[in-house]
């Protein structure tokens, strides 16, 4: 791409065109600082455009539920077998427990996602126990925000139980889920995901499911696991079909719709070495993961505003640069987190509130808490 055609792509975004798949893919494979460094620019000017100079983060704690899962993805450092001596479960005092202390250190939000456990059933029936898991907490905490159970979680209930992905998020948003974290879309690519996660959803189900979710008024996250075996063709796939689904969701007048987008670059040091071996690197390159970001804000820009980095994958340093490649929130404080540290992130598993305060101001940016549907709470 000559500078004219580059510069011409960049203008056209910020002028509220929609970028081709073709012309994203070109952006990504910048090279040159210069054309690397006009990316940048048009992405923070276009995060400033749709979300303002204000850098918002959540209160929130994460919930792996338990470790046990009938699934096998190549990249996952976090998954036991029923029986294994570090496989854990947690029982409903322990639930409870870890809302309380959510709660206590001024939580709004619970994350909650787990292993696909077969045996996490009530009567015989999956869909039960999930709704106990939100009941326990919801009950004693009425006013916490439960972002819970990935696409992949929700077709596991509607699998074992034989019923229709509809019915199991109806049900669970009837129980006090709030929303529905867009995990488990890895790459949304059938030839990438027959190598990192052959076991899951295809990529039709997670849209199908996400789709579903903002019918039935239930807001969505989406995410991006990159950095592993995927090609910048089969990224920006992915970020198309992202923008297709959010598209549908706001020409159909759904009542819910994708809320943010969240880059989680790969942490490969704990993966499985046959993964290992093709990616040939344990931690996240983070000229990789910042490139892929400012692109993501310009192809995504027009119909996801939000746009976050993964403090847990780049570390905190990382993560505040991101903010200058488009993101314009950085996440939650998730006191504890199980999945990626596992999996060998640097990142740690805990931030408290100050730090992330400081991180943003010193980009010279003011701050402010949010709730998990971005509505701004006290003042900063």
């Amino acid at each position: 791409m000559t500078n004219i055609t580059l510069d011409t792509t960049l203008e056209r975004s910020l002028l509220g065109f929609n970028i081709s798949p073709s012309e994203a893919v070109v952006l990504l494979k910048q090279t040159d600082p210069d054309a690397v460094n006009a990316i940048r620019e048009a992405a923070d000017q276009m995060r400033q455009k749709q979300a303002g100079e204000t850098v918002t983060y959540v209160i929130n704690r994460n919930i792996n539920f338990t470790n046990i899962c009938e699934q096998h993805c190549s990249f996952c450092a976090f998954r036991r077998d029923d029986g294994d001596t570090d496989a854990y479960w947690l029982d409903w005092a322990q639930i409870l427990e870890k809302s309380t202390d959510a709660v206590r250190r001024g939580a709004t939000e619970i994350c909650m996602q787990g292993g696909l456990n077969p045996q996490a059933q009530i009567n015989g029936k999956s869909l039960p126990y999930y709704i106990k898991l939100v009941e326990t907490i919801k009950q004693e905490f009425p006013q916490l925000h439960l972002h819970a159970f990935s696409p992949q979680e929700v077709q596991f209930i509607a699998r074992l139980d034989g019923i229709s992905y509809t019915e199991v998020i109806a049900a669970l948003r009837d129980a006090g889920v709030g929303s529905m974290p867009g995990t488990a879309a890895e790459v949304l690519d059938d030839e990438v995901r027959r190598v990192l996660c052959p076991e899951k959803i295809d990529t039709g189900t997670w849209l199908e499911i996400v789709s579903t979710a903002h019918k039935l008024g239930v807001p969505t996250t989406s995410t991006m696991l990159s950095g592993h075996i995927e090609t910048p063709e089969q990224q920006i796939r992915h970020l198309e079909k992202l923008r297709s689904l959010q598209q549908t969701a706001l020409e159909q007048g759904y009542p819910a719709r994708i809320t943010e987008f969240i880059l989680l670059p790969f942490v490969g040091q704990e993966a499985p070495k046959s993964l290992r071996r093709r990616v040939g690197r344990d931690q996240p390159v983070l000229a990789d993961a910042l490139l892929l970001t400012a692109v993501a804000r310009l192809f995504l820009g027009n119909c996801i505003p939000n746009h976050q980095p993964s403090w847990v994958k780049l570390g905190l340093a990382g993560a505040t640069e991101a903010l200058t490649w488009g993101c314009n929130d950085i996440g939650g404080t998730l006191m504890e987190e199980h999945i990626t540290t596992m999996a060998g992130a640097i990142g740690g598993t805990c931030m408290e509130v100050e730090t992330l305060q400081s991180a943003i101001a010193s980009l010279n940016r003011p701050y402010q808490q949010r709730n998990t549907l971005y509505e701004g709470i006290g003042n900063g």
